[in-house]
Order: C-alpha cells, then sequence, then structure tokens
C-alpha cells in the first residue's frame, strides 16, 4: 500500500476512535447543577464529565432550551441528557443511568398565601406554572383538576407568580435559589417554598432508546461513577460547590 494511503487511513482511523470517545451532551441553564456561569458549566456537568473521563470518555456539552435537548437525545443526535428526572412515560424513549444526585421539587408560592401542599388533591383549581418537557411525575403529568401554563424555563413562572398571573410554580429549592439570586434576588422576599415537597427526585443522566451506543454509554457512565466516588472525586466536586 502506498506511504499516502497508508497515513491517509491511520488519520481517518484515528479520528473515527477520537469521535468514538467524545460523548455529546445537552441540558437548559439550570443553576447550580448545569450553569452557563459556572467554570465548569455546572455541578452536574463536572460531575457526569469526571465519570466519563475515568472511563475514557471526553464530553461535549451544550446549552439549550429544555425541549430541545429532549428531542435531540430522543431522535439521537445528542448523546445524553446531563440531568434527567426518570417518569415511567420517559421509559419509552430514553435510557437511564444509575442516579447521582437529588432534587426536592418544591411548590413556590407568594409570601403569605395560604396555600399548604398536602397530596395532589390539594391542588384543586390552582393555576400552576411548569417548564415545558420536564418530568414532574406521572400524577402530577396526568392530573386534569388544576391547570399548567408552560413557559421555556423558570423565570417566566416566577415573574408571573410575583405579579399574581399564576397561584404557584415549582422546581428544585436549590435551582430556584441560584436561579432567582442571579436574576432579580429581591424576588426572594416576595415568595415562599412550600414543604413537604411534591416529590424527591434523583437525578440520573439519560440517553435515548434510538443511540445505538445507548448500552455503551450507560455502562461506561454507571461504573465511572462508582470509580469517582471510591477515588473520592464525586466528594470533592459536592464539597467545592458548597453541596456537602
Amino acid at each position: 500500500m502506498p506511504i499516502k494511503q497508508l497515513l491517509a487511513g491511520v488519520a481517518l482511523l484515528c479520528a473515527s476512535l477520537a469521535q468514538a470517545d467524545t460523548i455529546t451532551a445537552a441540558g437548559d441553564p439550570w443553576p447550580p447543577f448545569l450553569d452557563p456561569e459556572h467554570a465548569k458549566q455546572g455541578v452536574a456537568v463536572e460531575i457526569v464529565t469526571a465519570a466519563l473521563a475515568s472511563q475514557g470518555h471526553t464530553l461535549k456539552f451544550s446549552f439549550m432550551p429544555w425541549q430541545r435537548a429532549l428531542d435531540g437525545v430522543k431522535d439521537g443526535s445528542i448523546d445524553i441528557l446531563v440531568g434527567a428526572w426518570h417518569t415511567q412515560e420517559r421509559e419509552a424513549y430514553l435510557m437511564f443511568g444509575e442516579p447521582y444526585l437529588s432534587n426536592d421539587l418544591k411548590f413556590i408560592k407568594r409570601k403569605g398565601d395560604s396555600f399548604a401542599y398536602t397530596g395532589i388533591d390539594s391542588l384543586k383549581g390552582k393555576n400552576i406554572g411548569t417548564v415545558r418537557g420536564y418530568g414532574y411525575g406521572d400524577e402530577f403529568a396526568n392530573a386534569t383538576h388544576f391547570k399548567k401554563q408552560e413557559a421555556a424555563e423558570l423565570m417566566p413562572s416566577i415573574l408571573k407568580l410575583a405579579g399574581g398571573r399564576i397561584d404557584l410554580t415549582l422546581e428544585d429549592e436549590v435551582v430556584a435559589r441560584s436561579m432567582i439570586s442571579k436574576k432579580d434576588p429581591a424576588l426572594l422576599e416576595q415568595l415562599e417554598f412550600v414543604d413537604p415537597p411534591l416529590s424527591s427526585n434523583p437525578l440520573h443522566i439519560a440517553t435515548g432508546q434510538k443511540n445505538a451506543n445507548k448500552t455503551n454509554i450507560i455502562d461506561a457512565f454507571n461504573k465511572g461513577l462508582a470509580a469517582i466516588k471510591a477515588d473520592g472525586t464525586f466528594d470533592d466536586i459536592l464539597t467545592r460547590n458548597g453541596l456537602k
């Protein structure tokens, strides 16, 4: 074989291997877990990057609206969602890795509102702001005795809530406080987080059922997560980011 063809073949092989070792990922801004202002794009991205790196993979993460990220993973054009909650409905099109963090999903109300969450029935007649494509659990998703107003992200719902245009919205408390503090900290004085939470949701990576490499991706993450927990990297990430 001529040397030029040989070198071209080697270059093509190396490029293919490099591409195979790169896992593409996406998600919407969701600080502190997915944060465009964080040095490593957020705590969740940092954890997933470290887990995959321990298994020889590079993570290439992009911020985009949640629904666009979800659609990309569903059709296989993007490999993984870095942070996804499990629902039965999502099992039809997503495969999930082992959970690596947990989120307490709480209702947010205007300060002074007497609303108390005592179960799904206590939401009767309410107008609730949600984020398009988010998984709030099957009971909440299937309920029809309250209204849901979708938005592309949390802050439009927060502004509607503060302005009295909706009754409630909901989000992980850590995420909501972080986001509101960055966008409009004065709003925190107008709002309250409701206990108990709607749910405590384990946070997973997820890949599409249509992704031909889905099993290898999930296996690599699960093995990597165990590795970074064993060597102290996982705890170090949480400590440096003020989550432990």
